[in-house]
């Protein structure tokens, strides 16, 4: 065990990361000197808004899944908790990234991203201005991520506490699960204050600042919320493959399997109920968001129709006939093949949820392709960082209370 309770990055983790990276600097670039500088950098600012949300979001799920699992007493997870711990480490690089691309969309000039920059002689947007103004927005963005950054830190350090001192007694078990519970109830409150409410109708929603929909940050976390199990799913499999983790086993990947399953179908409610009460409604006000989408009645499909249907097919169609089978959710080869096709599916969701506000004519090719290099960039990243993270500490949280229950763990 001693041998294998360090995590070694190889030597081919490191050369694809590291490419990664590479491959996105390069996209950047061209994206910005093909479209940043020129009559549209509405689709580079874009590209940039819609990767760095999608990730950090995604990222961060891994803590919102720590603590969640903490408050529900859930100690199956422990046997690869340091695997969702070291994903949520890429909220540092990426939550720095986003920041500065969200304050620079909101003080570089021309980015054309935000119409609520320029409320003046627009109704809507002067009504809306009490919330939708620069001073608020920067404040929320910055508040936001530095707190998901030091809470998730905290989490973290406690998580590590134990690994050379182990609990004395009883009462020292108490008192540490009771520490874990506030700092996890700190993290949830403030997740919710943001990801489950204002964050999404920032940076997301604002950009229809005429439009507006009581589901869309429900919708948003569902969507990154399941594509982070699916990058648990990932990357525990992978380490699985390597020789790590003794201690988890089919049962631990059924569960995650469980909960890939479970928020696929809980994205499609919140994505029928959505599209279901505004077609209902028929309110030009909001079914304005959907025509670029899937286009208006009596009229040809809309531009992003493809890429909205396609999405739904890859996000609900696919998960429920796949990992609905319990032999699925066991199966390596499938569960990677999932979970890639979840984080996949989904990232183009976020695609039309920006480009089709942005750019509603038509889809531009071109940017697509820099968009893929820019999401590849992202993906360098947070294997870096969870590689980097995995090989620092021990792989099993020792001497943490729950680890038994892991290790017994069946389903």
């Amino acid at each position: 065990m001693a041998s294998r309770e360090f995590f070694e990055i190889p030597k081919r983790y490191k050369t694809w990361s590291t490419a990664l990276m590479g491959v996105g600097v390069l996209s950047l670039i061209i994206a910005f000197i093909a479209y940043g500088r020129g009559e549209h950098p509405q689709l580079f600012w874009g590209a940039l808004l819609q990767n760095s949300a999608f990730f950090l979001l995604v990222v961060n799920a891994a803590m919102f899944f720590i603590c969640a699992t903490t408050l529900a007493m859930g100690g199956w997870q422990m046997s690869f908790r340091r695997v969702t711990e070291a994903i949520s480490t890429a909220v540092v690089p990426i939550g720095v990234i986003t920041g500065i691309v969200l304050l620079l969309i909101i003080f570089v000039p021309g980015t054309h991203i935000y119409h609520w920059l320029h409320p003046e002689g627009d109704k809507i947007l002067e009504y809306k201005k009490g919330f939708l103004n620069v001073p608020f927005y920067t404040t929320w963005t910055v508040l936001t991520i530095v707190l998901w950054i030091v809470l998730g830190k905290k989490m973290r350090s406690l998580s590590r506490e134990l690994d050379n001192n182990p609990l004395p007694d009883v009462e020292s078990g108490r008192k540490y699960i009771f520490k874990n519970t506030v700092w996890a109830s700190l993290f949830i409150a403030w997740f919710g204050l943001t990801v489950m409410s204002t964050i999404p109708w920032f940076w997301l929603m604002s950009i229809d600042a005429h439009w507006y929909s009581t589901m869309y940050s429900w919708y948003t976390f569902a969507s990154t919320f399941v594509s982070g199990m699916a990058l648990i799913a990932l990357f525990v499999i992978y380490m699985k493959n390597q020789g790590y983790l003794e201690y988890t086993n089919q049962e631990h990947l059924h569960d995650l399997g469980k909960f890939m399953f479970a928020f696929s179908i809980f994205w499609t409610y919140l994505w029928f109920s959505q599209y279901m009460l505004i077609w209902y409604a028929n309110i030009p006000e909001e079914t304005v968001y959907f025509k670029s989408r899937i286009g208006a009645q009596g009229h040809k499909a809309g531009p992003y129709s493809g890429i909205f249907w396609f999405s739904f097919i890859i996000n609900f169609i696919a998960p429920l006939l796949i990992l609905m089978r319990r032999g699925t959710k066991r199966n390596y080869t499938a569960m990677v093949f999932m979970a890639v096709v979840i984080i996949v599916g989904h990232w183009f969701d976020f695609y039309q949820m920006v480009f089709a506000s942005i750019d509603p004519e038509h889809v531009n090719v071109g940017m697509l392709l820099l968009d893929f290099g820019i999401a590849a960039g992202f993906v360098g990243i947070i294997m870096n960082a969870t590689g980097n993270a995995l090989s620092k500490n021990p792989l099993i949280a020792r001497n943490h209370p729950f680890i038994k229950e892991s290790i017994i763990h069946h389903t």
